[in-house]
């Protein structure tokens, strides 16, 4: 029972969120924070466009998505890929351990920080 409610907490959170994304242009809504890191060195972090893109991919648009921030596009079937995983952690723990492996994790990371260099060295 509590771990339904949880469920329904949070998917109503998540619809929440998606409406006022979908409702809400981040680039000219002052609702939005901008980014700290961005704001203090002149330079991108990882997440730099992440609320640009949200909006965009609510909106259809996956080429502006993919401006606005590449590595959310890639991050999103991912998270979905491991949120499936932890939801069948016992029937399927194979997967989960997979998943879960360090050398993955350590890649995904890699891949975190390579997004990182280049979005600023090539400006993107």
């Amino acid at each position: 029972m509590r771990r339904s409610l949880v469920i329904v907490l949070v998917l109503a959170a998540l619809l929440v969120f998606g409406v006022v994304y979908f409702a809400l242009d981040p680039s000219t809504s002052g609702l939005f924070p901008r980014c700290t890191f961005l704001s203090l060195t002149g330079y991108k972090c990882p997440g730099c466009g992440t609320q640009r893109a949200i909006h965009a991919l609510l909106h259809g648009d996956v080429a502006g998505a993919f401006r606005y921030n590449a590595l959310l596009l890639v991050a999103i079937p991912w998270i979905a890929l491991c949120l499936y995983a932890e939801s069948r952690r016992l029937r399927n723990p194979r997967l989960y351990a997979l998943l879960n492996a360090p050398l993955l994790i350590w890649l995904f990371l890699a891949m975190v920080l390579l997004w990182w260099l280049l979005r600023n060295i090539f400006d993107w």
